[in-house]
């Protein structure tokens, strides 16, 4: 739904050529709110850039289809759970033997094979199976259970780990001609981005970690991130705070680092932050160079000087909508994106013609006998 199209919407942007397989009624998220004049925004933005191929993989005459195109292809994604792939004919091994240098992922929630292979998996799922949710949970006060999940971390991590092997088995195939098998699994990118915690749940430490909270000001939040001693004078001239640089309890990274003292400076920081706006503390902070940012919205973010200057968003279509979407989080040359998102099967005859070299009665035929809509 997410890992696999994200994934393969970052390599178009780079300029492949991704041609996208779907079901004849059409992919589960081009049905997805938001939606604007009958078009999903979501599926607009996973899918940007490709062509769409609506076959019916479970026809008797798509496997040639199929595999015909799988013989022209450097790269094969595939998002199923496991099995599903090899049950259609499709595994690796079926295309390997059609294909030897072909670069095959498979994105899924704990792996090809073993016995956790076939549990169902969906991003919250992941991770709360992680240990994500509950590290999380550990550095929340007050609250009596994990966090509400709706941002699917896992799925754009897996997308992004997935994204990366594809481009060094690419350059490895370029040295060996050798193609490669690709196992992606949502559960491995979750923990491994669990550095600090991994390390910790082995020699737990005598220190609480030090937590970033946000201040509240008189019409909104913001956080800062007072780290080196550098950034704690400047937060003390900031706030016209000169005393904290000799109070016992902050004057040293040491002394800060006890957690009865950093809460006390943030306890601090909130009584002067009380009367005053986001931006009038923006500003003295920006003055002095202390590490800063106001809470934004989204809405906030799309419209902001950065996204500007950044090139952050690039204009996009679908059907008769027109929309933002996020370019890559990468600048380098020849990357694009605001291409328009493929209508349900609009480059079927197209692709079959030029790749397959199929004639418009032979597309036709397929059509007539539901392979192809």
């Amino acid at each position: 739904m997410i890992a696999g199209p994200y994934c393969t919407r970052m390599l178009a942007d780079l300029g492949a050529e991704v041609i996208k397989l779907e079901p004849p009624e059409g992919d589960y998220m081009r049905g997805r709110p938001p939606l604007k004049d009958g078009q999903s925004l979501y599926f607009g933005v996973l899918n940007g850039g490709k062509q769409s191929v609506a076959i019916d993989l479970k026809h008797v005459q798509s496997a040639a289809l199929v595999k015909e195109l799988v013989a022209k292809a450097d790269v094969v994604v595939e998002n199923f759970r496991p099995g599903v792939m090899a049950r259609l004919g499709f595994g690796y091994a079926a295309l390997a033997a059609v294909n030897p240098r072909l670069v095959y992922c498979s994105i899924s929630g704990y792996g090809q094979a073993g016995a956790f292979a076939d549990l169902p998996a969906y991003a919250p799922i992941v991770q709360a199976a992680s240990g994500y949710d509950l590290a999380n949970l550990g550095y929340q006060r007050g609250a009596d259970r994990p966090l509400n999940t709706g941002i699917f971390t896992a799925d754009y991590l897996a997308g992004v780990h997935a994204f990366g092997a594809i481009s060094a088995a690419l350059v490895k195939r370029a040295s060996t001609g050798e193609g490669s098998r690709i196992d992606c699994a949502l559960m491995d990118a979750m923990v491994g981005m669990l550095a600090y915690e991994v390390a910790e749940a082995q020699a737990p430490a005598l220190v609480p970690r030090l937590l970033y909270q946000a201040t509240k000001a008189r019409d909104g939040f913001f956080i800062v991130a007072p780290i080196s001693p550098a950034n704690f004078e400047a937060l003390a001239k900031a706030t016209g705070k000169p005393e904290w640089l000799s109070d016992p309890r902050f004057a040293t990274t040491t002394s800060r680092a006890v957690t009865d003292n950093w809460n006390a400076m943030l306890h601090e920081l909130d009584d002067w932050a009380a009367d005053k706006s986001v931006a009038e503390c923006e500003s003295r902070m920006s003055a002095h160079g202390v590490p800063f940012a106001r809470y934004q919205t989204v809405a906030e973010v799309m419209a902001s000087p950065y996204a500007t200057e950044r090139g952050l968003f690039a204009d996009a279509r679908s059907g008769d909508a027109t929309f933002r979407t996020p370019m890559p989080p990468f600048r380098m040359d020849g990357v694009t994106a605001g291409a328009n998102v493929p209508a349900l099967g609009e480059h079927g005859a197209a692709v079959l013609e030029r790749l397959l070299d199929r004639d418009p009665t032979a597309i036709d035929r397929l059509r007539a006998d539901k392979v192809l809509r």
